[in-house]
C-alpha cells in the first residue's frame, strides 16, 4: 500500500464512495452483500437506496452527518466512516466500513482515530455506536478501541428483529 490518508469527504468523494458501494452490492457473493443484505435479511432496494449518491449527499449536506474517507494516494477509496450528530454532546458513529481487500491493515483504526480527533476538538463528550449482537468482529473492534457497552436491546427493523448492543466512548467527562 502506498500513502494512505483519512479526510473528510468532498462531494466528489461521496459520489465515488456511492459508486463503489453500489457496485459491490451488485455482486451477491461480495462480503458487503453477504454481511449486510443476506445476513440480516435487509431488502436489496433498501440497501441500494441507503448507499445511493442522493441519500449519501443528502446526509452529508444536512449538517448533521460527516463522512470520512480512507484513501490510497488520494484517489482510491479503501473504506469510510459516517458520523451523525445526535445532540450537543453526542455523536453516533453510524457506519465504519473497510472494504474487504483492505481489511486487517489498520484502516478502520485510522478512520476511528480521525473521528475521535475531530470530535474531541469540537468538544463532543461521547461517541456512541451500535453493533449487532451477532457482529462479533465489529464488537471486538469497538471494545479494543475503548468503547464500553451501555445497553443491549432488540429492535424491530422493517426486515425483522435484530439485537443491537450500544457502545459508548467517553471523550470528556459529563
Amino acid at each position: 500500500m502506498d500513502k494512505i490518508s483519512v479526510n473528510k469527504a468532498t462531494k466528489n468523494g461521496i459520489r465515488a464512495l456511492s459508486r463503489k458501494l453500489l457496485k459491490m452490492l451488485e455482486d451477491k457473493n461480495s462480503q458487503l452483500y453477504q454481511e449486510n443484505v443476506a445476513k440480516f435479511g435487509i431488502p436489496e432496494e433498501y440497501a441500494k437506496k441507503a448507499f445511493s449518491e442522493e441519500t449519501l449527499l443528502e446526509a452529508a449536506y444536512s449538517g448533521k452527518a460527516v463522512f470520512y474517507l480512507a484513501l490510497e494516494n488520494r484517489c482510491k477509496v479503501l473504506g469510510f466512516a459516517q458520523t451523525v450528530q445526535r445532540d450537543a454532546g453526542t455523536v453516533e458513529l453510524d457506519r465504519i466500513v473497510v472494504f474487504p481487500e483492505y481489511a486487517r491493515k489498520g484502516i478502520g483504526t485510522r478512520l476511528l482515530a480521525r473521528v475521535v480527533k475531530d470530535e474531541t476538538k469540537k468538544g463532543t463528550r461521547n461517541i456512541i455506536v451500535n453493533a449487532g449482537k451477532e457482529e462479533a468482529h465489529a464488537r471486538c473492534f469497538y471494545e479494543k478501541n475503548g468503547f464500553k457497552p451501555l445497553k443491549e436491546a432488540p429492535i424491530d427493523a422493517s426486515w425483522g428483529r435484530i439485537v443491537l448492543i450500544t457502545y459508548q466512548l467517553q471523550l470528556q467527562p459529563a
